[in-house]
C-alpha cells in the first residue's frame, strides 16, 4: 500500500515523500492521520544519526539508522477494519502509534505516515469530549506522566525536575497534581514561563539549578526528575536529597565511557535512595493520561508553539534543530478527507 511519511534519508535530512506500508491484515486498522505530534528529543537524536531504537545509542560501528520514518504519536480517522478486530468501525477518531512500513531502517517506530496501516494493539479510540489534538502527543505525555507517578511522594514535599522541553513539562504538572511543591530546572525562558502555573521554574545556573533552589526551599529534596540525559546533574542534587528519597531518570545517554558502577552505586546507597528508569509505554498508563487529560489535569494544547502543514517537514525540524526562535511543543498538519469534528481546529 501506497501512503506519504516524513523520512529522515540521512543526518539532519527530512524529506517528504512517498513510501511503501505493509499490506493490512486482519489485525489492523488502516487509519487517515491528521495531526502528528513531533517528539523533538528522541526524534531529533534519530536525526543526527545517534540511536537506532527507541533506548539503543548508536555506537561505532552500527548502521547508520537511514532511510527511516521517525515518530511513534499521532491521531486520524478509522479508513477500514481487519476481519480480527473488536471494538473499531470506519470513521471513529482514534490515537494510534507505532505503524508498519517497509523498505526502511527498522527502528520500531515510524510515525508520521499517512494511510497508516496499524496493529489494533496500537490504537486507541478518543473519548467524544477529548480534543483529538490534545492528545496527538499521547506517548510522550505518558512519559512525563510516567515520571511524575512512580516516586513515593507525600503532599507538601519537594520535587526537582531537571529540563523544561515538554517530558520535564508534564512530569511537573503530575507532580504538581499530586500535592509535590515543584521546582523546574530549564535553560528556555519562555518554556520556564509556561510552566509557572504548576512549578516555581528556576534558569540553570551552571551548576544545575542547585544555587537558586537552595537559596528558595527549606526543606530536603524527597524526588529529582533527570530528564535531560546528565548523570552530573543527579550527583549536583545528591547531597541535597532526603534519606530514602527518589530518582526518576528519563534522559537518553549517549555513550560516554566506562561507569565504575560500584562507586556509582555506593554513592547512591549511602542516601538509601531509589531509583526508577522509565521507558516506552504500556497501555494502563496510556488510558490514565488520556482520562488525566480528559480531566483536565494535564495541560498538553498549551504546549504547542508551532503547527506546519506536514509537506513542510524539513521547515518544521529547521526550527527544532536551530531555535531560531521559542519553540516547544510541534504538530505536522495532514491533508484529510473529512475532518475529525470541529475540536480539531
Amino acid at each position: 500500500m501506497r501512503s506519504m511519511a516524513v523520512v529522515f534519508t540521512q543526518p539532519h535530512q527530512v524529506e517528504w515523500m512517498e513510501v511503501d506500508s505493509a499490506d493490512p491484515t486482519d489485525e489492523d486498522l488502516v487509519v487517515e492521520i491528521h495531526h502528528s505530534w513531533i517528539s523533538n528529543g528522541t526524534e531529533g537524536s534519530f536525526l543526527r544519526g545517534e540511536r537506532l531504537s527507541g533506548d539503543e545509542a548508536r555506537r561505532e560501528g552500527d548502521p547508520m539508522p537511514f532511510p527511516m520514518i521517525a515518530g511513534y504519536q499521532k491521531v486520524g480517522r478509522v479508513l477500514s477494519v481487519g476481519a480480527k478486530v473488536q471494538g473499531f468501525q470506519p470513521g471513529d477518531r482514534v490515537f494510534a502509534s507505532m505503524s508498519r512500513v517497509q523498505g526502511m531502517f527498522d527502528n520500531r517506530f515510524a510515525g508520521h505516515v499517512s494511510p497508516s496501516v496499524c496493529h489494533y494493539s496500537a490504537v486507541m479510540p478518543i473519548p467524544e469530549q477529548v480534543n483529538p489534538l490534545a492528545v496527538s502527543g499521547l506517548v510522550l505525555t505518558q512519559v512525563g506522566y510516567n515520571c511524575g507517578q512512580r516516586p513515593h511522594l507525600q503532599a507538601g514535599q519537594t520535587a526537582v525536575v531537571i529540563g523544561d522541553g515538554l517530558v520535564g513539562q508534564w512530569a511537573a504538572q503530575t507532580l504538581n497534581q499530586r500535592g509535590a511543591e515543584v521546582y523546574i530546572i530549564g535553560r528556555h525562558p519562555d518554556r520556564l514561563a509556561k510552566a509557572a502555573g504548576y512549578a516555581t521554574p528556576i534558569m540553570e545556573d551552571g551548576a544545575f539549578g542547585t544555587i537558586e533552589v537552595d537559596r528558595l526551599r527549606t526543606s530536603q529534596v524527597q524526588v529529582v526528575v533527570e530528564t535531560v540525559g546528565s548523570i552530573q546533574a543527579m550527583y549536583a542534587w545528591l547531597p541535597r536529597m532526603r534519606r530514602n528519597g527518589h530518582i526518576v531518570v528519563a534522559g537518553f545517554y549517549t555513550p560516554s565511557g566506562s561507569i565504575d558502577l560500584q562507586k556509582a552505586l555506593q554513592d547512591f546507597r549511602n542516601y538509601e535512595l531509589s531509583f526508577d528508569l522509565v521507558s516506552g509505554a504500556t497501555q494502563t498508563r496510556l488510558d490514565e493520561t488520556m482520562q488525566w487529560i480528559a480531566d483536565h489535569k494535564l495541560q498538553t494544547l498549551e504546549l504547542i508553539t508551532h503547527r506546519f502543514p506536514v509537506h513542510e517537514a524539513a521547515q518544521a525540524w529547521k526550527l527544532i534543530e536551530s531555535k531560531s526562535e521559542p519553540v516547544l511543543g510541534v504538530v505536522l498538519d495532514w491533508p484529510v478527507t473529512e475532518p475529525l469534528s470541529p475540536l480539531t481546529s
